[in-house]
């Protein structure tokens, strides 16, 4: 009777096959925090309107996102996801609104500007890109509970990106509007700004973000996935040579991770708990379906 493969050894293998997934998830990363630094130079230096800008972003995605998954072909898709999905848009939409301008207020520091303190640490501009932390990580629950396939995550994830556009297009209309009667000032556009927030800050980091749940069952909060962000953003700020203290940087991750590590420690048993007698009971399968010698 053959004996089964250690179990260190079934490891091994498999972080094997990881290792270009989890290249991918880095670079992927990395792409969309260089999208965010872009994003912020040109809401800081040109002081577009954040709301005109992540619309205008919204909507090529929103194409993109209905072109690639086609939520309207397969499978029909019933009322108690599609209503939940177009509600997690609304959600989304004002995510957007709040991400951009917590990252316009309380963004990375640049050297030769001139900052007071008093407007950086003020608590209703600090308030801001706190509450969108909190319905970022209310939308992700919503569509992890609204969908358990994969396929199906998708699909709906593109119905969620066309409702987000869909609810921010009055208020970025008003925006415009009261801004076109402010000023008359034509603003420069960015290119790389608008391409980047697209490809990389909504499209890429969303599939980034399946692969990495899907193949390497790291959530978005995981310390594993806090690591590889604060890499990205250590090697950003040294490149845009920003205000940076990579000690006091450290330090807030550290703190950061191990909160992470110790709030997932009871998940983490859990699933360990269910893995063991998988393994288990696959190493008896192969021992039963290995054919008895003849007597």
């Amino acid at each position: 009777m053959m004996s089964p493969r250690p179990i260190s050894e079934v490891r091994g293998s498999s972080n094997f096959r990881q290792t270009p997934l989890q290249i991918i998830h880095i670079v992927g990363n990395f792409l969309r925090i260089w999208s965010v630094y872009s994003m912020y130079r040109y809401l800081t230096q040109t002081g577009a309107s954040v709301i005109l800008f992540i619309f205008s972003c919204l909507v090529p995605s929103s194409i993109l996102f209905l072109l690639l998954q086609k939520p309207w072909k397969g499978r029909s898709l019933s009322n108690t996801q599609v209503v939940p999905s177009v509600i997690n848009g609304a959600i989304t939409a004002l995510y957007f609104i709040l991400w951009g301008k917590g990252l316009k207020s309380c963004g990375p520091l640049s050297l030769d500007s001139e900052v007071q303190t008093e407007q950086v640490l003020g608590m209703s501009k600090m308030m801001v890109p706190i509450l969108a932390g909190i319905l970022s990580a209310l939308r992700r629950v919503i569509a992890r509970r609204v969908s358990l396939k994969n396929q199906l995550k998708r699909r709906l994830h593109a119905i969620t990106i066309a409702s987000a556009t869909s609810f921010l297009f009055p208020v970025a209309m008003w925006d415009l509007i009261i801004g076109s009667s402010d000023s008359n000032k034509e603003l420069p556009f960015s290119a790389w700004a608008f391409l980047s927030t697209v490809l990389f800050g909504i499209i890429l980091v969303f599939y980034i973000d399946s692969i990495a749940e899907e193949k390497l069952h790291m959530v978005f909060s995981s310390p594993r996935h806090l690591m590889a962000a604060a890499g990205c953003i250590i090697v950003m700020e040294i490149a845009y040579k920003m205000d940076f203290s990579l000690a006091g940087f450290l330090i807030c991750s550290s703190i950061l991770g191990i909160g992470i590590y110790e709030a997932t420690t009871l998940e983490r048993g859990r699933k360990d708990s269910l893995q063991k007698p998988e393994i288990s009971n696959g190493m008896l399968d192969d021992e039963l379906e290995m054919p008895s010698l003849p007597t």
